[in-house]
Protein backbone atom coordinates (compact mmCIF):
# COMPACT_ATOMS: atom_id res chain seq x y z
CA UNK A 1 0.00 0.00 0.00
CA UNK A 2 1.41 3.21 -1.19
CA UNK A 3 1.95 6.69 1.06
CA UNK A 4 -0.46 8.59 -1.21
CA UNK A 5 -3.16 5.67 -0.90
CA UNK A 6 -2.53 5.97 3.02
CA UNK A 7 -2.66 9.41 3.31
CA UNK A 8 -6.02 9.44 1.23
CA UNK A 9 -7.53 6.70 3.68
CA UNK A 10 -6.61 9.11 6.50
CA UNK A 11 -8.14 11.82 4.98
CA UNK A 12 -11.35 10.44 4.47
CA UNK A 13 -11.72 8.93 7.67
CA UNK A 14 -11.36 12.22 9.24
CA UNK A 15 -13.99 13.77 7.24
CA UNK A 16 -15.98 11.27 7.75
CA UNK A 17 -15.34 11.39 11.58
CA UNK A 18 -16.03 15.10 11.53
CA UNK A 19 -19.36 14.72 9.20
CA UNK A 20 -20.51 12.38 11.78
CA UNK A 21 -19.30 14.77 15.08
CA UNK A 22 -21.49 17.43 13.47
CA UNK A 23 -24.87 15.69 13.39
CA UNK A 24 -24.60 15.38 16.98
CA UNK A 25 -23.29 18.78 17.33
CA UNK A 26 -26.15 21.66 18.48
CA UNK A 27 -26.63 24.29 15.41
CA UNK A 28 -27.99 27.82 16.08
CA UNK A 29 -31.32 28.20 14.47
CA UNK A 30 -32.22 30.78 12.21
CA UNK A 31 -34.28 33.76 14.49
CA UNK A 32 -37.63 34.15 13.00
CA UNK A 33 -38.66 36.61 11.48
CA UNK A 34 -41.62 38.66 12.35
CA UNK A 35 -43.12 42.01 11.62
CA UNK A 36 -43.99 44.50 14.28
CA UNK A 37 -46.64 47.19 13.81
CA UNK A 38 -46.82 50.37 15.75
CA UNK A 39 -47.07 54.96 16.49
CA UNK A 40 -43.89 55.83 16.95
CA UNK A 41 -43.26 59.87 17.51
CA UNK A 42 -41.76 61.22 14.21
CA UNK A 43 -38.62 61.95 15.89
CA UNK A 44 -37.66 58.16 16.23
CA UNK A 45 -37.75 57.65 13.17
CA UNK A 46 -34.94 58.23 11.72
CA UNK A 47 -33.21 56.17 13.78
CA UNK A 48 -36.02 52.94 12.98
CA UNK A 49 -34.61 53.87 9.31
CA UNK A 50 -30.80 53.66 10.41
CA UNK A 51 -29.47 51.01 8.33
CA UNK A 52 -27.07 49.27 11.07
CA UNK A 53 -30.45 49.67 13.98
CA UNK A 54 -32.47 47.57 10.83
CA UNK A 55 -29.70 44.74 10.75
CA UNK A 56 -29.41 44.42 14.52
CA UNK A 57 -33.32 43.93 14.92
CA UNK A 58 -33.70 41.58 11.74
CA UNK A 59 -30.34 39.41 12.85
CA UNK A 60 -30.29 38.90 16.61
CA UNK A 61 -33.96 39.82 17.26
CA UNK A 62 -36.20 38.44 13.72
CA UNK A 63 -37.78 41.98 13.81
CA UNK A 64 -39.02 44.14 10.77
CA UNK A 65 -40.54 47.51 12.37
CA UNK A 66 -43.60 48.40 10.63
CA UNK A 67 -44.02 52.06 12.00
CA UNK A 68 -46.25 54.65 11.40
CA UNK A 69 -45.86 58.70 12.50
CA UNK A 70 -48.65 59.95 15.38
CA UNK A 71 -48.11 62.54 18.40
CA UNK A 72 -47.90 60.80 21.56
CA UNK A 73 -50.97 62.15 23.14
CA UNK A 74 -53.10 60.84 20.10
CA UNK A 75 -51.31 57.07 20.17
CA UNK A 76 -52.72 56.55 23.60
CA UNK A 77 -56.21 57.35 22.62
CA UNK A 78 -56.21 56.10 19.17
CA UNK A 79 -57.78 52.65 18.20
CA UNK A 80 -54.46 49.96 18.83
CA UNK A 81 -56.82 46.98 16.83
CA UNK A 82 -53.68 44.97 14.90
CA UNK A 83 -51.13 47.01 16.94
CA UNK A 84 -48.09 45.74 18.84
CA UNK A 85 -46.33 48.53 20.22
CA UNK A 86 -46.89 52.48 20.81
CA UNK A 87 -43.71 54.44 21.20
CA UNK A 88 -44.72 58.08 22.24
CA UNK A 89 -42.37 61.18 23.87
CA UNK A 90 -43.03 61.37 27.24
CA UNK A 91 -44.40 59.81 30.14
CA UNK A 92 -47.90 61.65 30.68
CA UNK A 93 -48.79 60.08 27.67
CA UNK A 94 -47.69 56.51 29.78
CA UNK A 95 -49.62 57.97 32.33
CA UNK A 96 -52.75 58.38 30.23
CA UNK A 97 -52.79 55.22 28.75
CA UNK A 98 -52.28 53.21 32.17
CA UNK A 99 -55.14 55.37 33.38
CA UNK A 100 -57.67 53.57 30.63
CA UNK A 101 -56.05 50.17 30.85
CA UNK A 102 -56.05 49.49 34.22
CA UNK A 103 -53.56 46.29 35.05
CA UNK A 104 -49.93 45.68 34.52
CA UNK A 105 -48.94 47.78 31.67
CA UNK A 106 -45.25 46.36 30.01
CA UNK A 107 -43.38 49.66 29.31
CA UNK A 108 -39.99 51.25 29.76
CA UNK A 109 -38.29 54.26 29.23
CA UNK A 110 -35.47 53.53 26.60
CA UNK A 111 -34.44 56.85 25.45
CA UNK A 112 -34.54 60.46 27.04
CA UNK A 113 -34.12 63.81 25.67
CA UNK A 114 -34.27 67.15 27.72
CA UNK A 115 -36.40 70.11 26.57
CA UNK A 116 -33.57 72.92 25.17
CA UNK A 117 -33.80 76.79 23.86
CA UNK A 118 -31.90 77.00 20.41
CA UNK A 119 -30.88 80.64 19.68
CA UNK A 120 -27.90 82.39 17.48
CA UNK A 121 -24.38 84.25 19.35
CA UNK A 122 -26.04 87.71 18.94
CA UNK A 123 -29.30 86.62 20.86
CA UNK A 124 -27.17 84.45 23.57
CA UNK A 125 -24.81 87.47 24.12
CA UNK A 126 -27.51 89.78 25.09
CA UNK A 127 -29.24 87.18 27.18
CA UNK A 128 -25.84 86.97 29.60
CA UNK A 129 -26.08 90.71 29.46
CA UNK A 130 -29.61 90.78 31.00
CA UNK A 131 -28.34 87.93 33.21
CA UNK A 132 -30.74 84.94 31.82
CA UNK A 133 -28.02 83.18 30.30
CA UNK A 134 -24.49 81.97 32.02
CA UNK A 135 -21.61 79.70 30.07
CA UNK A 136 -20.31 76.94 32.21
CA UNK A 137 -17.49 74.90 31.52
CA UNK A 138 -18.75 75.29 27.76
CA UNK A 139 -22.08 75.05 28.15
CA UNK A 140 -24.99 77.60 27.82
CA UNK A 141 -27.51 77.74 30.95
CA UNK A 142 -30.88 79.86 31.13
CA UNK A 143 -29.68 80.45 34.57
CA UNK A 144 -32.84 83.06 34.86
CA UNK A 145 -36.00 81.33 33.47
CA UNK A 146 -38.65 83.70 35.59
CA UNK A 147 -36.58 86.93 34.70
CA UNK A 148 -37.22 85.55 30.59
CA UNK A 149 -40.24 84.92 31.53
CA UNK A 150 -40.96 88.58 33.15
CA UNK A 151 -39.25 89.91 29.79
CA UNK A 152 -41.99 88.09 27.69
CA UNK A 153 -44.71 88.71 29.95
CA UNK A 154 -44.15 92.43 30.41
CA UNK A 155 -43.82 92.82 26.83
CA UNK A 156 -40.51 93.62 26.04
CA UNK A 157 -39.17 93.85 22.14
CA UNK A 158 -35.76 92.59 20.96
CA UNK A 159 -34.39 96.28 21.06
CA UNK A 160 -34.89 96.65 24.43
CA UNK A 161 -32.57 93.93 25.11
CA UNK A 162 -29.54 95.12 22.60
CA UNK A 163 -31.03 93.88 19.57
CA UNK A 164 -32.54 96.62 17.31
CA UNK A 165 -31.84 94.76 14.26
CA UNK A 166 -34.42 91.92 15.31
CA UNK A 167 -38.30 92.95 14.77
CA UNK A 168 -41.23 91.92 17.38
CA UNK A 169 -41.21 91.23 20.45
CA UNK A 170 -39.08 88.63 22.96
CA UNK A 171 -40.46 85.38 23.22
CA UNK A 172 -39.89 81.56 22.99
CA UNK A 173 -41.33 79.75 19.75
CA UNK A 174 -42.43 76.21 20.21
CA UNK A 175 -44.66 73.84 18.65
CA UNK A 176 -47.98 73.90 18.53
CA UNK A 177 -48.68 72.67 22.25
CA UNK A 178 -51.95 71.29 21.27
CA UNK A 179 -50.56 68.90 19.01
CA UNK A 180 -46.67 68.34 19.01
CA UNK A 181 -44.66 66.81 21.81
CA UNK A 182 -42.20 69.23 22.28
CA UNK A 183 -44.15 72.60 22.64
CA UNK A 184 -46.80 70.76 24.71
CA UNK A 185 -43.89 69.95 27.59
CA UNK A 186 -42.88 73.59 27.16
CA UNK A 187 -46.09 74.45 27.84
CA UNK A 188 -45.66 72.32 30.66
CA UNK A 189 -42.51 74.11 32.36
CA UNK A 190 -43.94 77.57 31.43
CA UNK A 191 -46.85 76.65 33.48
CA UNK A 192 -44.54 75.42 36.14
CA UNK A 193 -42.45 78.67 36.16
CA UNK A 194 -45.66 81.10 36.25
CA UNK A 195 -46.79 79.11 39.46
CA UNK A 196 -43.50 80.61 40.92
CA UNK A 197 -41.22 77.33 40.07
CA UNK A 198 -43.72 74.83 41.95
CA UNK A 199 -45.22 72.18 39.68
CA UNK A 200 -48.95 73.67 38.44
CA UNK A 201 -51.68 71.25 39.53
CA UNK A 202 -55.43 71.18 38.28
CA UNK A 203 -55.98 74.07 39.67
CA UNK A 204 -52.73 76.35 39.21
CA UNK A 205 -53.58 75.62 35.62
CA UNK A 206 -56.81 76.78 35.63
CA UNK A 207 -55.60 80.06 37.39
CA UNK A 208 -52.71 80.17 34.98
CA UNK A 209 -54.96 79.53 31.60
CA UNK A 210 -55.61 83.57 30.66
CA UNK A 211 -52.25 84.00 30.87
CA UNK A 212 -50.64 80.99 29.00
CA UNK A 213 -53.36 81.52 26.07
CA UNK A 214 -52.81 85.02 25.54
CA UNK A 215 -49.32 83.99 24.78
CA UNK A 216 -49.79 81.40 22.79
CA UNK A 217 -52.76 83.29 20.96
CA UNK A 218 -49.82 86.53 20.29
CA UNK A 219 -47.26 83.87 18.49
CA UNK A 220 -49.77 83.70 15.64
CA UNK A 221 -49.07 80.18 13.28
CA UNK A 222 -47.38 77.52 15.12
CA UNK A 223 -45.11 74.39 13.45
CA UNK A 224 -46.91 71.23 14.00
CA UNK A 225 -43.89 69.14 13.99
CA UNK A 226 -40.43 70.08 16.18
CA UNK A 227 -38.71 68.50 13.21
CA UNK A 228 -40.07 70.90 11.02
CA UNK A 229 -39.69 74.05 13.19
CA UNK A 230 -35.88 73.20 13.47
CA UNK A 231 -35.38 72.94 9.94
CA UNK A 232 -37.24 76.82 9.91
CA UNK A 233 -35.13 77.78 12.73
CA UNK A 234 -31.78 77.01 10.98
CA UNK A 235 -33.09 77.53 7.25
CA UNK A 236 -34.03 81.62 7.55
CA UNK A 237 -32.32 82.75 10.41
CA UNK A 238 -31.98 85.05 13.26
CA UNK A 239 -34.48 87.24 11.96
CA UNK A 240 -37.35 84.62 11.72
CA UNK A 241 -36.87 82.88 14.92
CA UNK A 242 -34.51 84.10 17.29
CA UNK A 243 -35.01 81.60 19.94
CA UNK A 244 -36.93 78.21 20.06
CA UNK A 245 -37.73 75.17 22.11
CA UNK A 246 -36.87 72.21 21.01
CA UNK A 247 -35.02 68.44 21.52
CA UNK A 248 -31.40 68.60 23.03
CA UNK A 249 -30.91 65.86 19.97
CA UNK A 250 -32.17 67.47 17.38
CA UNK A 251 -28.66 69.93 16.98
CA UNK A 252 -26.99 66.34 16.90
CA UNK A 253 -29.72 65.16 14.29
CA UNK A 254 -29.39 67.67 11.86
CA UNK A 255 -25.50 68.59 12.12
CA UNK A 256 -25.14 64.68 11.12
CA UNK A 257 -27.43 64.96 8.56
CA UNK A 258 -25.89 67.76 7.04
CA UNK A 259 -21.96 67.40 7.10
CA UNK A 260 -21.45 69.91 4.53
CA UNK A 261 -22.87 72.28 6.15
CA UNK A 262 -21.63 70.87 9.97
CA UNK A 263 -19.27 73.82 11.21
CA UNK A 264 -20.99 76.28 9.54
CA UNK A 265 -24.30 75.08 11.95
CA UNK A 266 -22.33 74.32 14.63
CA UNK A 267 -20.53 77.79 14.60
CA UNK A 268 -23.67 80.24 14.57
CA UNK A 269 -26.23 77.92 16.53
CA UNK A 270 -26.15 78.15 20.42
CA UNK A 271 -28.05 75.65 22.56
CA UNK A 272 -29.43 76.58 26.10
CA UNK A 273 -29.88 74.65 28.90
CA UNK A 274 -32.95 75.87 30.81
CA UNK A 275 -32.20 75.31 35.00
CA UNK A 276 -34.51 74.15 35.29
CA UNK A 277 -35.98 71.40 32.13
CA UNK A 278 -37.71 68.55 31.91
CA UNK A 279 -37.63 65.18 30.28
CA UNK A 280 -38.90 64.08 27.50
CA UNK A 281 -38.71 60.60 27.91
CA UNK A 282 -39.02 57.84 25.34
CA UNK A 283 -41.08 55.16 27.33
CA UNK A 284 -42.02 52.01 24.40
CA UNK A 285 -44.93 50.65 25.56
CA UNK A 286 -45.12 46.83 24.70
CA UNK A 287 -49.06 45.70 23.53
CA UNK A 288 -48.45 41.86 22.45
CA UNK A 289 -46.14 39.33 23.35
CA UNK A 290 -44.40 40.40 19.30
CA UNK A 291 -44.31 43.76 21.38
CA UNK A 292 -42.52 42.78 23.93
CA UNK A 293 -39.65 41.31 21.62
CA UNK A 294 -39.22 44.95 20.41
CA UNK A 295 -38.81 46.31 23.30
CA UNK A 296 -36.05 44.02 24.51
CA UNK A 297 -34.47 44.66 21.73
CA UNK A 298 -34.41 48.54 21.89
CA UNK A 299 -32.55 48.16 25.11
CA UNK A 300 -29.77 46.38 22.96
CA UNK A 301 -26.14 48.05 24.41
CA UNK A 302 -25.61 48.37 20.06
CA UNK A 303 -28.94 50.53 19.26
CA UNK A 304 -28.55 52.47 22.56
CA UNK A 305 -25.02 53.59 21.68
CA UNK A 306 -26.13 54.17 17.50
CA UNK A 307 -29.19 56.19 19.08
CA UNK A 308 -26.26 58.73 21.08
CA UNK A 309 -23.69 58.71 18.65
CA UNK A 310 -26.15 59.13 15.66
CA UNK A 311 -29.32 60.79 17.07
CA UNK A 312 -28.73 62.32 20.16
CA UNK A 313 -31.01 60.23 22.17
CA UNK A 314 -29.61 59.81 26.09
CA UNK A 315 -29.98 56.24 27.35
CA UNK A 316 -33.21 55.93 29.27
CA UNK A 317 -30.90 52.60 31.20
CA UNK A 318 -29.32 52.17 34.46
CA UNK A 319 -25.59 51.76 33.52
CA UNK A 320 -25.47 53.34 30.03
CA UNK A 321 -22.75 56.18 29.86
CA UNK A 322 -23.20 59.05 27.29
CA UNK A 323 -20.25 60.83 26.45
CA UNK A 324 -20.68 64.10 24.46
CA UNK A 325 -16.88 63.79 23.43
CA UNK A 326 -18.12 61.36 21.31
CA UNK A 327 -20.81 63.79 19.48
CA UNK A 328 -18.12 66.89 18.46
CA UNK A 329 -21.01 69.42 19.17
CA UNK A 330 -19.96 71.88 21.56
CA UNK A 331 -21.51 73.09 24.56
CA UNK A 332 -23.53 69.45 25.72
CA UNK A 333 -22.91 68.27 29.16
CA UNK A 334 -22.34 65.37 30.22
CA UNK A 335 -25.46 65.29 32.57
CA UNK A 336 -28.57 66.82 33.23
CA UNK A 337 -29.03 67.49 36.93
CA UNK A 338 -31.69 70.50 36.76
CA UNK A 339 -35.11 68.78 36.09
CA UNK A 340 -38.64 69.20 37.43
CA UNK A 341 -41.72 67.05 36.84
CA UNK A 342 -44.27 67.81 34.82
CA UNK A 343 -47.68 68.85 35.66
CA UNK A 344 -49.86 65.75 36.15
CA UNK A 345 -51.60 63.69 33.29
CA UNK A 346 -55.34 65.74 34.21
CA UNK A 347 -53.32 69.24 34.51
CA UNK A 348 -51.61 69.02 31.05
CA UNK A 349 -55.21 67.92 29.22
CA UNK A 350 -56.69 70.58 31.03
CA UNK A 351 -54.27 72.48 29.63
CA UNK A 352 -54.22 71.59 26.14
CA UNK A 353 -58.11 71.86 25.98
CA UNK A 354 -57.88 75.30 27.47
CA UNK A 355 -55.77 76.49 24.54
CA UNK A 356 -58.10 75.18 22.05
CA UNK A 357 -61.16 76.91 23.69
Amino acid sequence: MNKRFLVGLVLLAAAAGMIALWQFLPHPQPVQQITVHGYVGSEKVGLLRNPRVIKILRQRYGLTVDHTSMGSIEQVRTNTAGKDFLWPSNEIALEIYKESHPGKVKAETVFNSPIVLYSWEPVTEALIQQGIVEKAEGTYYVVDMPKLIDLIRSGKEWKDIGLPQLYGKVSVISTDPTKSNSGNMFYGLLANLLNNGQVADDQAVERLLPTIRAYYESLGYLEQGSGDLFKRFVRTGMGDKPLIAGYENQLVEFSLENEANREQILAQIRILYPRPTVWSSHPLIALTPNGEVLLKAMQDADIQRIAWEQRGFRSGLVGIQNDPKILNVVGIPATITSVMPLPRPSAMERLIQGLLQ
